[in-house]
């Protein structure tokens, strides 16, 4: 039997399009501690990258115009990304100084909710929105 997804790739990952892969890549590894996990250059480009977090494929992402793809980022089409990314943290406000400090925007600094997390929200180079939590016992 052939296997019907590739070993170590969970049944959903999403896939972003980027404005600067190389940067992209920079920013989740600086902000999130994300890591590279497999990445696809031609002619030098990265065309398609896959980064882990907590040993667990997380996102994928390529840049805009990649494969033909005539998708924009959030922030290249004056956007508000109708969707976010819900990241569960050990230290909320650590990823979120980091967050900043490579370059996104705050949304909201970290603060403990009703429903049980401490939460913050920031903004990425591209547009995307990232909620930083952590539940609280």
């Amino acid at each position: 039997m052939t296997a019907l997804r590739p070993a170590g790739v969970p049944w959903l990952t999403p896939y972003l399009t980027v404005r600067d892969a190389r940067a992209a890549t920079a920013f989740f590894e600086s902000a999130f501690g994300f890591r590279v996990r497999d990445s696809v250059h031609d002619d030098g480009a990265m065309m398609h990258v896959e980064m882990t977090w907590q040993d667990q494929l997380i996102v994928m992402f390529a840049p805009e115009g990649a494969f033909g793809s005539t998708a924009k980022t959030p922030k290249s089409a004056g956007a508000i990304a109708p969707q976010s990314f819900y990241l569960y943290v050990d230290d909320v406000d650590a990823v979120y100084t980091r967050a900043l400090a490579a370059g996104a925007k705050s949304l909201s600094e970290p603060q403990d909710q009703f429903w049980g997390d401490r939460f913050a929200q920031i903004e990425d180079l591209d547009g995307y929105r990232w909620a930083l939590a952590r539940h609280l016992s």
